[in-house]
């Protein structure tokens, strides 16, 4: 459990707890620790290849101070730009901030978007362009990040 955010450190004891006892185990052991974590974070191996896409915008932390996220949502909303891909059976099923330079809070948070079935990534309008903001430095880091977790990412969401 040392490797789990300490914010979430008992949540997760709970549910490995949980977990175990609907195997009717009694002491749990790094086993069950393992396949409780194998069960929440797995995607559905039966899901089929035609599931309805969903979408998650990950967007930079100090634009976010000025940016409510009109562009990307109406974006989204409308299928325009780099979301005219989708049908209108795709959900946008996440929409955070980098968490600052670094992306520190991407991995994290992609994680998270894993039990529902996530299946892309826009990186945001305000990381790819220069003009009012400076690029994102760490662009090329947080597509790795999410590239990692099995996630195609797209760069781009209202330009």
């Amino acid at each position: 459990m040392n490797n789990v955010p300490f914010f979430v450190r008992e949540k997760a004891k709970r549910r490995v707890e949980e977990w175990a006892r609907q195997k009717g185990v009694e002491e749990v052991t790094m086993t069950e620790v393992m396949e409780a974590r194998s069960r929440m974070m797995a995607r559905d191996p039966s899901a089929s290849a035609t599931s309805k896409p969903r979408i998650a915008v990950v967007r930079c932390h100090i634009v976010s101070e000025v940016c409510p996220g009109v562009g990307c949502l109406k974006s989204f909303n409308k299928r325009e730009q780099q979301f005219a891909r989708y049908g209108l059976e795709a959900e946008l099923i996440g929409f955070f901030t980098c968490g600052g330079c670094c992306g520190r809070r991407v991995s994290r948070l992609v994680e998270k978007l894993l039990p529902y079935e996530l299946t892309h990534v826009h990186l945001s309008s305000c990381m790819l362009l220069e003009g009012d903001y400076p690029k994102c430095p760490f662009k090329e880091q947080i597509k790795r990040i999410i590239q990692a977790k099995g996630v195609e990412v797209i760069e781009g969401t209202h330009h």
